[in-house]
């Protein structure tokens, strides 16, 4: 079955976004991707920069996969920062898409959602492709897509945690109120059945990164979470039965079963 989706014009396959830090080696992270058939994969500047040594050996492993590159701003704190580290990742890695993180708590690493609304407009204004990583707060959220960002990125959970999808109440909100944005849950998956609940709730795709880099078997784990993903999709598209308070037998009693009316015509 067909699946295409758009992404800021570009035409996906597949719904699954996944990261690139964290894996016990370069060449893993490259089996992992390829294992998963995820076309969207995110790097950090200030983390693995191309510049550096080890940064370039994963970069020429990254780069050959053919994979559309999604840089992110992580480890920011400030519009300013944010701006900075994105032209320098447009020009480095000649893609107007950022992934824009603006941290505003050391604690659980929250965004900040006044620094991020302002560094997404202005990001907009110089052209760029803009995917918002924020909370699941509907205002925020609908502050973001009023702005002119097409892609919203809310988390399930705070990043690294793998607790999952922590209030599918505001996130089936998102998706009601929100129904021509591309939604993305990112960060906070830890299992597979998080990803497919993410896509039954008709959300548009997840970022995966350290559930699968940080499996014991990444590729097995990246192999697991594509076909959770699809598998999610298939079913929201499906449309799932409606839940009731009350029990429904599944097979209907209807007449009576041949041996018993056998019986009863005998004993007349």
């Amino acid at each position: 079955m067909s699946d295409a989706w758009d992404v800021y014009g570009v035409q996906l396959n597949s719904r699954l976004f996944l990261g690139t830090a964290r894996y016990p080696s370069p060449a893993i992270m490259e089996d992992a991707i390829q294992q998963s058939g995820a076309e969207v994969v995110t790097t950090s500047l200030r983390r693995q920069s191309p510049a550096t040594k080890g940064g370039q050996n994963i970069w020429d492993r990254i780069s050959k996969l053919g994979c559309h590159i999604l840089p992110n701003t992580a480890g920011c704190h400030s519009t300013h920062e944010a701006v900075t580290l994105a032209q320098m990742s447009r020009e480095i890695f000649e893609t107007n898409w950022i992934k824009l993180e603006v941290t505003g708590d050391e604690y659980n690493l929250q965004p900040n959602p006044y620094e991020l609304l302002t560094a997404t407009e202005q990001l907009l204004a110089l052209d760029f492709k803009v995917f918002a990583y924020c909370t699941d707060d509907l205002v925020v959220c609908q502050r973001l897509y009023n702005s002119g960002c097409e892609v919203i990125m809310p988390w399930g959970s705070p990043i690294g945690t793998g607790k999952g999808l922590i209030n599918t109440y505001a996130l089936e909100t998102l998706r009601d109120r929100l129904p021509d944005a591309k939604l993305l849950v990112d960060a906070g998956i830890g299992l597979p059945s998080h990803a497919a609940t993410a896509l039954e709730l008709g959300f548009d795709g997840v970022l995966v990164n350290t559930a699968v880099a940080t499996a014991d078997d990444p590729v097995a784990m990246a192999t697991a979470m594509s076909h959770a993903v699809k598998a999610g999709r298939l079913a929201y598209l499906a449309g799932p039965m409606a839940p009731s308070d009350t029990a429904h037998a599944s097979t209907p009693i209807v007449g009576t079963p041949f041996w018993q009316s056998k019986v009863q015509n005998q004993a007349s």
